[in-house]
């Protein structure tokens, strides 16, 4: 290796904090913890984080419990964050479902039914959902929503809507099936497309970045999903960093299409080069404030 090439590198790894950085949205699993356990390091760094005071927000695919049982879970695993910064797919969903007046049929974990409000009885459905619904993917449940859809498209007034479009996430005992296959099974036997609701959806980033008061270009994605997190957040224009934990593979360094920002080994080493370009901008603008101006 050159020393031209051992440059380039360098300047690759850190070009992305050149720009300033005024806030973060950061993934949940695969980032802070997988499953039950924190990822190594993530807690200090969350810690760290906090007392920068740079406005974060977690932007999370989850839905299989719903905002508040994931906060109690990050909070026993020393999280500690607001559940207005929580940011998830079935919430928005459901916000969206009210405003457009629908009465879905949902195919969803039981624990996340309480984010949605239950349709009256002998009402017909106008709509499908389709979340995580872990155990309760029996053929029953799967065939039960392709009929509806049929007879939605059947009508003409199709509405189908889908909380994720992951492959798989990581959990303590391995790499599980997500939301995606699902949802991509339906769309192959109704012929319909699922309106993604959670990310990528240019819309939910736009919803996370709407909180924070902050322009794209200041803000930095998190993620270990190459597609949903780093591809999704350069896609609305900011920067998307991969760390190299949760379903992370190697192959997504080398992406066909999407190229993170930068990639990094996991959230802790993200977060002390992103606080200590912080730090250094700010001694920077001190030495500056007492520089006699001419």
């Amino acid at each position: 290796t050159t020393n031209l090439q051992r440059d380039n590198k360098y300047t690759y790894k850190m070009a992305w904090l050149e720009k300033p950085i005024k806030g973060l949205l950061l993934d949940i699993s695969g980032v802070l913890k997988n499953g039950d356990l924190a990822i190594e390091g993530s807690v200090e760094a969350f810690r760290r984080l906090k007392a920068s005071k740079i406005p974060f927000r977690l932007c999370t695919n989850e839905t299989q419990e719903p905002r508040e049982a994931l906060r109690a879970k990050l909070s026993r695993l020393q999280f500690d964050v607001d559940l207005d910064k929580i940011f998830a797919p079935a919430p928005a969903m459901a916000a969206r479902l009210r405003q457009e007046k629908r009465i879905p049929h949902l195919l969803i974990h039981p624990k996340i039914n309480c984010e949605f409000d239950q349709p009256p009885n002998g009402v017909e459905p106008d709509c499908v959902v389709i979340g995580d619904a872990c155990e309760a993917f029996t053929y029953e449940a799967m065939n039960t929503a392709f009929n509806i859809l049929l007879k939605l498209k059947q009508k003409g007034e199709p509405k189908f809507y889908t909380l994720g479009r992951g492959k798989y996430y990581m959990e303590p005992n391995g790499l599980m099936l997500d939301l995606g296959p699902f949802t991509a099974a339906l769309e192959y036997a109704s012929g319909l497309t699922a309106e993604l609701i959670g990310k990528p959806s240019p819309r939910f980033f736009k919803s996370a970045l709407d909180s924070l008061e902050l322009p794209p270009d200041q803000v930095v994605m998190i993620g270990d999903d190459i597609v949903g997190d780093v591809g999704g957040a350069q896609g609305v224009g900011l920067r998307g960093v991969l760390v190299r934990t949760g379903k992370f593979q190697p192959s997504d360094e080398n992406h066909e299409k999407v190229k993170p920002d930068a990639i990094v080994d996991n959230f802790s080493q993200a977060i002390d080069q992103i606080l200590q370009k912080c730090c250094y901008s700010c001694k920077s603008q001190r030495f500056d404030d007492r520089v006699p101006k001419k």
